[in-house]
């Protein structure tokens, strides 16, 4: 940080207070975060699951507070006012929410202009908000770390643009190493004298100098910043992509050339309309894309991943003990909301020890994504009966989750709708493409198999198990035991969902055993 505080702040950082005192907690304090950016000015209200906070409450005025600024050194003095007056309006938005003081961040264009610590200074007297002031190295930093939020131990390079800037910093093995920004904002080319040839050349020099510092190096890139959510979402038009979740959306380097192509012949305000893109933001993106073009070339990533977290999220990331930190986002995400909305907390984990003989072979990325399902199989239950299928996998598909491909996306929300449906055809068919058929028949059996292991149990979850499933994929054998006192349980609707069960699994025989 920039040293600007007081010494209440003490070593918590912007927040002047420990957010995690208790390394096993489970649930965050809400937590306001303001982010004064070059281009916007965002509020976000952070709640919900410690190790994967979600978002309470979240509103972006794009404010410009960069535009023109290199040619003045100033800020934008409409900017100036729109800021003030949504911050205005965050704090007493804040005030209704019952918050603590927010945590407010500013970057480039506030850490550049000449007039930047005055308008901090107006912005404290007017709204009694304390603006934390970064340099560009420290703003790498905290996006690195949101990054690591939703990829723990994630391995590569983070890009971050900006308004005015664009950061890139290592990541290995879950730490921060080299970082370095740049003044490759794309609010910084709309004015420049000389056209798209000036445009190129400073592009080229910048994009040098990182590569000197960074090295070039076939690394995954991890993408932050409005802008590069934007192309991502070109991307997803110009493919036809089912899953619009800008969140570990995935490109290659020739998507991104062909997509960079597709915004050129493009007419930008129709484009706009149907990528729901505001028009401030997509007056910037051809900017933006020749960044990226030339980002691309030099650093020839092996792939290329969207992250909508970044410096907000890095923030709390900061502050997060080493043993929070160390736990599964998704999977602390999905023990939140069956605590909160499940009928039955708990049951979660003893449905996962029943589901898990069936998936003997699988991996532990899938195990994963087998307990995220089980943690989450009944959260939906107040939905109406005829929609609850839709709903969870809209829940799941949709859903603020790290941790989370877009593949296991859809696996998780496909087995959630067969926890409550037998047939998928006619529902949401445009995302089974993302998925093998074997991935769909697997996704099929966790979920008939939640949907039987449902019915055996419904009171104390803490007693020993009554019911047990043993698969022996060699002979095709499904085997069911059961404990006299749960016996009563195998009704006829039970039975039926067995059967179901059976069949996914293309099983040759099955047996009921009572001992």
């Amino acid at each position: 940080m920039d040293g600007q505080s007081d010494s209440a702040q003490g070593d918590w950082g912007p927040f002047g207070r420990p957010l995690f005192e208790d390394p096993q907690a489970r649930r965050l304090s809400r937590v306001g975060v303001v982010d004064i950016g070059s281009n916007s000015v965002r509020l976000v209200v952070f709640d919900g699951a410690a190790r994967s906070p979600a978002y309470f409450y979240n509103e972006k005025i794009m404010c410009g507070l960069g535009a023109g600024m290199p040619e003045t050194g100033r800020l934008n003095p409409e900017g100036k006012a729109r800021a003030l007056s949504a911050l205005a309006r965050f704090q007493t938005l804040a005030r209704g929410m019952d918050l603590p003081p927010l945590t407010a961040v500013a970057t480039a264009a506030m850490r550049e202009a000449e007039d930047g610590p005055a308008f901090r200074a107006e912005i404290e007297k007017q709204t009694g908000l304390k603006i934390w002031v970064i340099d560009g190295e420290e703003e790498a930093r905290l996006s690195a770390q949101g990054v690591l939020l939703g990829w723990p131990g994630a391995n590569g390079l983070i890009c971050d643009i900006g308004g005015s800037s664009m950061e890139l910093a290592e990541l290995s093995d879950g730490q921060v190493g080299r970082r370095v920004t740049s003044p490759l904002g794309p609010l910084r080319f709309k004015d420049l004298e000389g056209g798209q040839k000036a445009r190129e050349k400073h592009i080229d020099k910048h994009i040098d100098k990182l590569a000197e510092v960074i090295g070039r190096r076939d690394a995954q890139l991890f993408l932050v910043g409005g802008s590069w959510r934007a192309i991502a979402r070109i991307d997803m038009e110009r493919r036809g992509y089912p899953l619009h979740v800008l969140h570990e959306y995935r490109m290659d380097k020739d998507a991104v050339a062909d997509t960079l192509k597709f915004i050129e012949k493009s007419d930008l305000e129709a484009l706009r309309g149907a990528c729901s893109i505001s028009s401030a933001r997509m007056s910037l993106v051809p900017y933006a894309g020749e960044v990226l073009g030339r980002l691309v070339e030099t650093f020839t990533p092996a792939g290329i991943a969207v992250s909508s977290y970044g410096i907000r999220e890095g923030l709390l990331y900061e502050q997060m003990p080493q043993k929070l930190r160390d736990r599964d986002p998704l999977i602390e995400a999905c023990r939140f909301s069956e605590a909160k909305d499940a009928r039955l907390p708990g049951f979660g984990k003893k449905l996962f020890r029943f589901v898990e003989p069936l998936f003997a072979d699988a991996s532990p990325e899938r195990m994963r994504i087998v307990k995220a399902a089980c943690l989450l199989h009944d959260v939906s239950w107040r939905a109406h009966p005829d929609y609850r299928a839709q709903t969870c996998f809209d829940n799941a598909t949709r859903a603020n989750l790290g941790g989370l491909t877009h593949t296991e996306r859809v696996f998780l929300g496909l087995a959630l709708l067969h926890r409550y449906k037998n047939k998928r055809e006619g529902l949401f068919e445009a995302y089974y493409a993302l998925l093998s058929d074997e991935e769909l028949q697997e996704a099929e059996v966790l979920g008939k198999a939640m949907r039987f292991g449902s019915m055996l149990w419904m009171s104390d979850v803490s007693k020993e198990d009554g019911a047990s499933l043993a698969w022996d994929a060699t002979t095709g054998r499904l085997s069911l035991r059961m404990a006299p006192d749960v016996a009563p349980l195998y009704g006829e609707v039970a039975e039926s969902r067995f059967k179901s069960l059976a069949r996914a699994l293309n099983a040759e025989d099955t047996q009921v055993e009572i001992d």
